[in-house]
């Protein structure tokens, strides 16, 4: 290929950032206030401009070949120096001001916590006010103006609130690494019927995606076992699973590159897909101040589950 005049528009790596980071064209289309159509021909207009497919199609959405993962790091760092430039003509908008965020419990402990060491790299520490809840109450939150955005986990829409997904996630069935037979023997969706299993409580994000996933495989709810346990957080699931008390579906964001060295062992269980996004609550319009620029450093500086490169947004099944 001649890339001697190859020329890249903006507004069309833009667009395929968002179609990478969201798995979807669908989803990319709502977070641009564009149609499919139009999502899609401008994909098309990008991959006839560098002479090569960027994406390819599967039943769940896209996902980025050789050259597409190559491609968004680029468009990732070009959309990052066009908004540092608006920072800089902005010039008079005052930095300081409290950052109000809410999050539900698995995003404000693991997802986080490192977009904000990256934003008061780039802007300076500042006071922020966390407010944690589950997805349902992170959503009205945002709906009643008590917080200015909020991110949370599971859904793909809430009325008077936009959703935007931002990353990817799956969540991994998981028994203690010394788990008795009876927990380590399970591998199909029925056997979790003899087993107890850790639920988050109800309204949470993370129990209505399992719950979903479960649904599709048995063809109905799964029946409660008497031992089943229900607790308020992530790391109290964590903590029970290593105790052995039984199975929890935990995080992909919450684990290390090497489960085992944290006491846990990934169950492979059949056919089990409970993949999410996690996704911006947000009010119309856009976001002032403080607020509105910690959502465009976010978007533009993704964090990476187990430190991988930008493409782990659109990450493998490998585990379990």
């Amino acid at each position: 290929m001649d890339t001697s005049r190859l020329s890249l528009d903006s507004r069309l790596l833009e667009t395929f950032r968002a179609v990478a980071q969201a798995g979807k064209i669908s989803a990319a289309a709502r977070t641009l206030h564009l149609s499919q159509p139009a999502v899609t021909a401008q994909i098309r207009r990008l991959e006839e401009d560098v002479g090569r497919p960027l994406l390819v199609r599967t039943a769940r959405g896209v996902e980025l070949n050789e050259p597409g993962r190559i491609l968004l790091g680029f468009a990732i760092r070009s959309g990052a120096l066009l908004e540092e430039a608006r920072g800089a003509l902005r010039g008079a908008e005052p930095l300081g001001g409290e950052l109000v965020i809410g999050a539900s419990t698995t995003v404000a402990a693991d997802v986080l916590p490192r977009l904000l060491e990256t934003f008061f790299r780039a802007e300076g520490a500042g006071g922020v006010r966390l407010e944690v809840g589950n997805t349902g109450q992170v959503i009205e939150w945002v709906q009643r103006a008590a917080v200015p955005l909020g991110i949370v986990e599971g859904p793909s829409r809430a009325s008077r609130v936009r959703l935007e997904p931002f990353l990817q996630d799956e969540l991994l069935p998981a028994v203690a690494a010394d788990a008795p037979p009876s927990l380590a023997s399970v591998r199909r969706p029925s056997d979790l019927e003899r087993v107890p299993v850790i639920w988050r409580e109800p309204g949470s994000g993370t129990r209505t995606v399992v719950e979903r996933a479960l649904r599709r495989l048995l063809g109905r709810p799964r029946r409660h076992h008497p031992g089943d346990l229900q607790l308020g957080s992530g790391e109290a699931i964590r903590h029970a699973v290593r105790l052995g008390l039984g199975v929890g579906f935990l995080s992909r964001w919450s684990l290390g590159p090497e489960p085992g060295r944290g006491g846990l062992r990934l169950l492979a269980l059949k056919g089990l897909d409970a993949r999410r996004d996690f996704s911006w609550a947000l009010p119309a319009g856009e976001l002032p101040g403080r607020a509105g620029r910690f959502l465009r450093h976010a978007r533009r500086n993704p964090p990476e589950p187990f430190g991988r490169g930008s493409s782990a947004l659109l990450f493998s099944r490998e585990l379990g």
